[in-house]
């Protein structure tokens, strides 16, 4: 009989065969930015998360350099919204000015900027509307003009969640024109049109004002299609693509680690962070071990990177 409990015997041993480890730098922390001065509002439905006015971001950004995490990605959320979503590519749009404000202060955070116009549209939507279509191939121009703009602000990372068509190689081949040719792309490959993502819209304002987004994100019961998604993103020029959202989709992201090469990314996102603060506000879980136990599942499913928003709790407890 072969006992396996011979290598599970005492702390020490486990520590030597554990298999996944966990890193700081594995983390990503998403950041919401607010138009207007001296803001620091509560996001109801993700206790501890904040939206910051930029005359506020050191506060979160001290933490960030302190916990040595491996950077952030930047969510704009404008006073001003339109059918085009033109303050998601104005020069002084807000997420541009917080880039710059961050490379300023702190040079040395790596920032990844979420492409996509739903937080910048008055109707919601990702994507241009005609009627009550979401037209792909018109939005692709509007999701260049935002890449290269942030570029232009200082982002490091371009992260296109919109879900069109096409748009990797748009925003490659705008990037590369503008002369951006070493700033990586992280897609958003296999995106869900999922019910975890209710808190976020909250935090952004980004709820669409009409219908849903079936129309362009993936339908959850669908894994194959999400490897067909992925294949395309990288064919298209993606170094880095994501499954998103995480907890649910662990089979999605273990079968592109299986069958992918280029690097791998996992979202966990505000409706999987919600309910891990709502049960341990209630004292039913350790919310300690279950970020940990779900964070170490996400990196031995594939993920190299993981954006969460117990990025700096988990840091700390590493």
């Amino acid at each position: 009989m072969y006992r396996f409990r011979r290598l599970r015997r005492d702390d020490r041993i486990r520590s030597i065969m554990q298999e996944t480890r966990l890193h700081p730098k594995d983390f990503i922390y998403p950041i919401f930015v607010i138009e207007g001065e001296n803001i620091k509002n509560p996001v109801e439905s993700m206790p501890g998360i904040f939206q910051y006015s930029i005359d506020r971001l050191e506060e979160i950004l001290e933490q960030v350099k302190e916990t040595g995490i491996g950077g952030i990605m930047l969510f704009g959320i404008p006073l001003h919204k339109d059918p085009q979503g033109s303050q998601a590519y104005a020069k002084d749009g807000i997420t541009q000015q917080a880039v710059r404000f961050i490379k300023e202060k702190y040079p040395d955070i790596y920032i990844v900027v979420d492409i996509c116009l739903c937080e910048y549209t008055s109707h919601g939507h990702c994507g241009m509307v005609k009627g009550e279509e979401i037209l792909n191939d018109e939005t692709l121009p509007y999701l260049v003009k935002m890449a290269v703009s942030l570029a232009e602000a200082g982002a490091d990372m371009a992260a296109p969640s919109d879900m069109m068509d096409g748009r990797v190689a748009a925003i490659r081949e705008g990037l590369d024109q503008a002369g951006f040719t070493q700033m990586p792309i992280m897609a958003y490959s296999a995106k869900f049109a999922s019910a975890y993502y209710g808190p976020f819209r909250d935090a952004a304002h980004s709820a669409p004002g009409f219908g849903d987004r079936k129309s362009y994100q993936m339908d959850f019961a669908n894994g194959q299609e999400a490897l067909r998604e992925i294949a395309a993103d990288i064919e298209e020029g993606a170094d880095i693509v994501m499954v998103k959202p995480a907890l649910a989709y662990l089979d999605v992201l273990k079968e592109a680690a299986l069958t992918f090469d280029e690097p791998l990314a996992v979202y966990n996102v505000s409706g999987e962070y919600a309910m891990v603060k709502a049960a341990a506000a209630n004292g039913w879980i350790d919310e300690k071990r279950i970020v940990m136990e779900n964070l170490t599942a996400m990196k031995r499913a594939g993920a190299k990177i993981i954006i969460t928003y117990h990025a700096l709790d988990a840091a700390r407890w590493i």
